[in-house]
């Protein structure tokens, strides 16, 4: 049982102990008791749900503290969130690099890829010809020339494309160090979804405490409804003057002091 559930059955308790007499005296028209002891339940009330709600806050605040520290850097080493952008960044470059390299290879062994096609289909037909004795020997000595000269660049295109094959391969290496990088990412954002669920969780049992209900389809017509309207968010933003204004605190140390002084 949880502290809230706790606080409510100790109030339900209370409210049954007084229920009979509550009922006679209004039904013996002692209405000034009847409203003394009503006046009595509703402090009874209001001092669990006070209780409950401040240690609630407390909880709240402190999850929201550590959130911030969690997030924010202090000094020093940097934040876990920064550390993050500059990983995915990280992984951005390397696989930014990883692609141009590879499409420099690509195009750089393209044109090598297409003269040993084309050739090997001229030398091929050329050579038929000769094949079927339809060439002179003027023409047989300048295929002769020609094979050699394709013999000599074959060897040496096919060394720079088994080169920038191996280029190519190594260029994505970045895989391993890109995915190592992208699992730690991962693992903080599952950190922080888990922390950001126990806020969420915390006001909701702020809420049930203090007996407040929301009604849930007019919620979701009112966040559709500012869908549509796409309007920027326009929050209170930060307060002005607030080393001067008394209804403003102002500070991490003002908070403590608040929390600390209402017993929490």
């Amino acid at each position: 049982m949880t502290q809230a559930d706790q606080t409510l059955a100790e109030f339900e308790a209370t409210l049954k102990a007084h229920a009979p007499q509550l009922i006679e005296s209004l039904q013996q028209g002692r209405f000034d008791e009847a409203t003394q002891m009503f006046n009595e339940l509703n402090q009874a009330r209001n001092h669990g749900l006070y209780l409950e709600v401040g240690k609630l806050t407390r909880e709240l605040h402190n999850a929201i503290v550590k959130l911030e520290m969690d997030t924010c850097a202090t000094g020093g080493d940097p934040s876990p969130i920064t550390d993050a952008t500059d990983r995915l960044s990280y992984v951005v470059e390397m696989t930014e690099k990883a692609a141009n390299r590879t499409m420099d290879l690509v195009e750089e062994s393209a044109p090598l890829v297409n003269y040993v096609s084309y050739e090997a289909q001229s030398l091929t037909a050329d050579w038929q010809r000769f094949m079927r004795r339809e060439m002179s020997a003027e023409q047989f000595r300048d295929l002769v020339k020609r094979i050699d000269v394709y013999l000599q660049r074959s060897m040496n295109d096919g060394s720079q494309l088994s080169q920038n094959l191996s280029e190519i391969m190594l260029a994505q290496d970045f895989q391993d160090l890109t995915g190592q990088v992208i699992k730690r990412v991962t693992r903080l954002v599952t950190e922080l979804e888990s922390n950001l669920l126990n806020l969420v969780l915390m006001a909701g049992q702020v809420d049930r405490v203090a007996g407040i209900q929301h009604d849930r389809d007019a919620m979701r017509a009112e966040q559709e409804q500012k869908k549509q309207e796409k309007e920027p968010s326009k929050g209170e933003g930060p307060q002005m003057h607030a080393d001067i204004r008394e209804d403003v605190v102002s500070g991490q140390d003002d908070v403590d002091d608040l929390l600390s002084s209402l017993g929490f």
